[in-house]
């Protein structure tokens, strides 16, 4: 005779998941605050803030924060890519690690975000109401280029979901 045990687990991705990724998003911001000058603390709240809702709704795919001289990202520039882990725990690092002394000389600081096809799904009236609770609105916009290469360096995980950070590197 032969028993054979299964068993089902459902992680649910909540607001509190959310909150815990896109707080190490924030402190990644606050590095680069702290050795560049940018981003301001309310861009930061703002950053943030976006984050959680796009995270929640699993509506980003994409987000890079950085330095833009002449249209194209240089570093310190940060990519997160957002990905589910399909039941799987995933690593969880610590944020940091932005490395001090790139030249931001005449750069602004920016932001960029590729949307899922969730995001897409919704009616046009949908994203009009989700966007109004945001702190700020994107404009339709061609992803800028970037100057030097993307290292993956983080991992951010929380609730089956993650986001794997990619630091800009100058060549």
């Amino acid at each position: 005779m032969t028993f054979a045990t299964t068993y089902t687990e459902t992680a649910t991705f909540t607001v509190t998941h959310a909150r815990h990724i896109a707080a190490k998003v924030a402190t990644d911001l606050r590095r680069i605050q702290r050795l560049y000058g940018r981003p301001t603390d309310q861009q930061i709240a703002d950053y943030e803030t976006e984050l959680i809702a796009m995270l929640k709704g699993g509506y980003v795919k994409r987000v890079i924060y950085g330095f833009k001289r002449d249209g194209d990202y240089i570093e310190p520039t940060l990519r997160y890519e957002a990905s589910d882990l399909n039941g799987s725990t995933g690593i969880d690092d610590d944020p940091g690690k932005i490395r001090p002394g790139a030249n931001v000389l005449g750069a602004a600081f920016a932001s960029y975000m590729h949307y899922t096809t969730a995001w897409f799904a919704l009616t046009s009236t949908q994203q009009a109401t989700f966007e109004a609770d945001l702190p700020f609105s994107r404009s339709n916009a061609s992803e800028p280029t970037i100057s030097g290469y993307l290292a993956a360096d983080l991992n951010y995980s929380a609730g089956g979901r993650a986001l794997q950070r990619s630091t800009l590197r100058s060549w």
